[in-house]
C-alpha cells in the first residue's frame, strides 16, 4: 500500500507527541481503541479560562495512519474552542491526509479521541462546581 506525502510527513514527523499532566483541571484526557486492529490512541488537550485549547498531545499505539491522524488532529484543535474542535470529522481527516479505505477507521479515532478528551474535560469541570457549591453551603451548627 503507498501512503501519501502528507500521512508520511505526519508519521515521520509528528507533531505534539507526548502527554499533559492528568490531574490538571484544564486537561481532558481520551483513551480509544479499534477493535479492527488493536490501534490504542491517547489525545489530550488543555484549555484557558475562555475554554480555548491552547495545548494538545498524544500517544497512538498502531500503524502510520493512526499515527499521522492523531498528530493531524491535534494541529487542527489547537487554538479552536471546545465547541469548534466537535466540529472536526473524520471524513475531514481521511480528505486531509488522502487515508486510503482501509485505513478510515485511524480517522475514526481521532475523531473519538477528540470527543472523549472534550467529554472528560466537561466531566472534570462538572465536578468542581458540584464540589465547590457543596463547599459554598453554609453547614448547620447545634
Amino acid at each position: 500500500m503507498a501512503y501519501g506525502e502528507k500521512i508520511l510527513d505526519h508519521y515521520n514527523q509528528p507533531r505534539n507527541v507526548g502527554s499533559l499532566n492528568r490531574d490538571d483541571p484544564r486537561v481532558g484526557t481520551g483513551v480509544v481503541g479499534a477493535p479492527e486492529c488493536g490501534d490504542v490512541m491517547k489525545l489530550q488537550i488543555q484549555v484557558d479560562d475562555d475554554e480555548r485549547i491552547v495545548d494538545a498531545k498524544f500517544k497512538t499505539f498502531g500503524c502510520g495512519s493512526a499515527i499521522a491522524s492523531s498528530s493531524l488532529a491535534t494541529e487542527w484543535i489547537k487554538g479552536k474552542t471546545l465547541d469548534e474542535a466537535l466540529t472536526i470529522k473524520n471524513t475531514d481527516i481521511v480528505r486531509e491526509l488522502a487515508l486510503p479505505p482501509v485505513k478510515i477507521h485511524c480517522s475514526v479515532l481521532a475523531e473519538d479521541a477528540i470527543r472523549a478528551a472534550i467529554a472528560d474535560l466537561k466531566t472534570k469541570r462538572s465536578g468542581q462546581q458540584e464540589d465547590a457549591a457543596l463547599d459554598a453551603q453554609p453547614t448547620g451548627t447545634k
